[in-house]
């Protein structure tokens, strides 16, 4: 049987660096202070030595994993691999690490996925689009573990989230509409049983009444592409048609396109205007080159970070944000016109 080589520790390490062992946990500790010699001197033995710091070990003697739970309800809105690059990004240069979960919106899948959290000692999570009922709120408490809700709001005081101005960018597309001269407006929502949805619905409706105006129609598309063209086809399939049509992302505004012109044979924005919700990168492909409130997914993720970083430094006071986002004029709405 051939003896397996001593395992390269860190008293090792400060022993060849010539430096105390707490100076090579300062190095290899992500926040923590080092000098500048002191740390080449440190990465310099570790490489000879072939060290590595074990970050399981680190986490029985600080409590800490450095890992941030985060769980996603779905990939295919490109919104969602978007955001959770920015998010990576911005917690690796913080330190820490993420665990990406999936999980549906249901009563079942989610509260298993976020007792699989709790059990990995994730330091925090982070839901993408994800409701929490208050048990599962209540469970991470009892934990310790803070949660940031990204990109969806809920009716629980305790809890903090991110979003864009929903209602002021569904009021922002309904004020466009109406003043490029568009009258019979439909929107084609996004799932109601979402605050973003009903938000983006509320905010288009007030901005129509106060100029005097109804929906041509209100259709829950559901956040589903084929949702969204079965309304396409719907709201086509007799002599009363829109103008326009606002729909409550771009995911679903492809789909409405696809439908208009390939299906139906209309033209975008010569028959119907269209206008999507979120500026994902397909948006200015010169395909779609869609019109759309950009979600400024960047300060949204800054701002989730550091409010989950903050609770788990020990913040208690829930934060709620809410940060407007511009409308990206592109080709899909037609050009100004008098009323």
């Amino acid at each position: 049987m051939t003896d397996q080589p001593a395992k390269v520790t860190a008293t090792d390490v400060a022993r060849l660096a010539g430096v105390s062992q707490s100076a090579v946990s300062r190095v290899f500790t992500p926040g923590a202070s080092a000098s500048k010699a002191t740390i080449e001197k440190v990465r310099a033995a570790a490489e000879k030595l072939g060290y590595r710091p074990d970050p399981l070990a680190r986490a029985m003697i600080t409590g800490r994993t450095r890992i941030i739970g985060l769980v996603v309800a779905y990939l295919e809105n490109q919104f969602y691999p978007v955001a959770i690059e920015h998010l990576s990004r911005v917690l690796q240069s913080r330190g820490y690490h993420v665990l990406v979960f999936m999980a549906e919106n249901s009563t079942e899948k989610v509260p298993q996925v976020v007792q699989e959290l709790l059990d990995y000692r994730v330091d925090g999570i982070i839901t993408a689009s994800v409701a929490m009922t208050n048990d599962l709120t209540a469970r991470c408490r009892a934990a310790g573990i803070p949660v940031v809700m990204f990109n969806r709001g809920q009716d629980d005081a305790g809890l903090s989230e991110v979003t864009s101005d929903n209602v002021a960018g569904g009021r922002r597309v309904a004020d466009h509409l109406i003043a490029t001269g568009h009258r019979r407006i439909a929107h084609i929502m996004g799932w109601q049983g979402s605050s973003t949805g009903r938000d983006r619905a509320r905010g288009f409706t007030e901005a129509l009444r106060e100029a005097g105006l109804q929906p041509f129609a209100m259709i829950d598309g559901m956040y589903s592409r084929d949702e969204a063209a079965k309304a396409t086809r719907a709201l086509f399939s007799g002599p009363d048609r829109p103008d326009a049509i606002f729909v409550g992302n771009d995911h679903m505004a492809f789909a409405v396109m696809d439908c208009l012109r390939f299906e139906l044979g209309l033209s975008v924005p010569g028959d119907v205007s269209v206008i999507g919700y979120d500026d994902v990168p397909l948006a200015a492909w010169p395909s779609y080159n869609l019109t759309t409130l950009r979600q400024p997914v960047r300060r949204m993720v800054d701002a989730t970070v550091e409010i989950l970083l903050n609770q788990i430094e020990g913040e208690t006071t829930p934060s709620r944000i809410r940060i407007e986002g511009p409308l990206i004029e592109r080709g899909t709405v037609r050009e100004r016109t008098g009323t």
